[in-house]
């Protein structure tokens, strides 16, 4: 799947997005709430109005759950396992969106990047989230 180069490329993005975990993660979901409007349906008890504190809050819980699994990809199932029975289990949040978060996402980093974000970075990064993305959704089998 992922090199060991692309490991550590993946790794050393995560590490620099860490600080603007709010930023990057807000902009992804609300990416997400305009291109896929019914992906709300699972925030309608929150404000995810653009700046809100809760779309803020959310948006940096999710890109710190990616940052964490990013720290070593090869336990990836293990890091979410948590994430897994909350989502399957308990939000029971459709596994698409979590493709469609990815995609948001990949689109956000593009933006936030932008020339730092290379063809290879950009490859690199979309199997990871893929892969992320695929791991969420294994409860459901």
């Amino acid at each position: 799947m992922l090199s060991k180069k692309e490991k550590k490329l993946i790794k050393e993005m995560w590490e620099r997005l860490t600080p603007v975990a709010e930023d990057i993660g807000s902009e992804a979901l609300l990416r997400m709430f305009a291109s896929y409007p019914g992906t709300k349906t699972y925030f309608s008890h929150l404000d995810i109005s653009p700046g809100s504190a809760h779309l803020s809050s959310h948006g940096k819980k999710i890109v710190l759950a990616i940052a964490e699994g990013a720290k070593d990809i090869s336990q990836l199932t293990v890091t979410l396992a948590p994430l897994q029975t909350l989502h399957a289990y308990q939000l029971r949040i459709d596994p698409t969106n979590f493709k469609l978060l990815s995609h948001c996402m990949l689109v956000t980093l593009a933006c936030y990047l932008g020339s730092e974000f290379t063809p290879v970075a950009h490859a690199a990064m979309d199997k990871f989230l893929s892969a992320f993305a695929a791991v969420l959704s294994e409860k459901y089998r």
